[in-house]
């Protein structure tokens, strides 16, 4: 009997002591928080003593998925004979696509960012050396012309 006390005592014991020992500051906690760096980008080299921002300009603390995104923003797509506006384009980070304020479905496909509004089809290219090559073309009328960044 006193040896299963013994036991159960030291192993509940052990396991505070373990658990304790895995538990950060406060204060180091409120520093990680302020300056963007979790525990693991700070054995990296995130300097919890910066700002997000002063961290972020050195890459850490951000996920540069969602800051690269070349596809986000506002694009123009015009007519190659009398530059008028054909369709305004919204992209977010996400890749949601809206096409004249109406939201259409969107894929990745051969390096470019596709989608469709009615007979008018719609690629916007992906490397940013290339995003001059986005273009549209209109099924039903046989036109076609550049997308511009706006």
């Amino acid at each position: 009997m006193n040896k299963t006390l013994l036991s159960v005592c030291l192993a509940v014991s052990t396991f505070y002591t373990m658990n304790s020992a895995y538990a950060i500051d406060a204060k180091y906690r409120a520093k990680l928080e302020r300056s963007g760096c979790t525990q693991v980008s700070a054995l990296q080299g995130c300097d919890v003593n910066k700002s997000k921002a002063e961290n972020s300009k050195a890459g850490f603390g951000t996920d540069k998925r969602i800051i690269s995104n070349t596809y986000a923003g506002k694009w123009i797509a015009k007519n190659s004979n009398s530059e008028q506006t054909v369709s305004n384009i919204l992209v977010d980070n996400k890749e949601n696509v809206w096409v004249n304020g109406q939201k259409v479905k969107s894929k990745r496909s051969d390096g470019g960012l596709i989608f469709k509004k009615g007979f008018i089809s719609y690629k916007l290219e992906g490397d940013p050396t290339q995003q001059d090559k986005s273009y549209w073309t209109d099924s039903d009328a046989k036109t076609s012309g550049p997308i511009v960044r706006k």
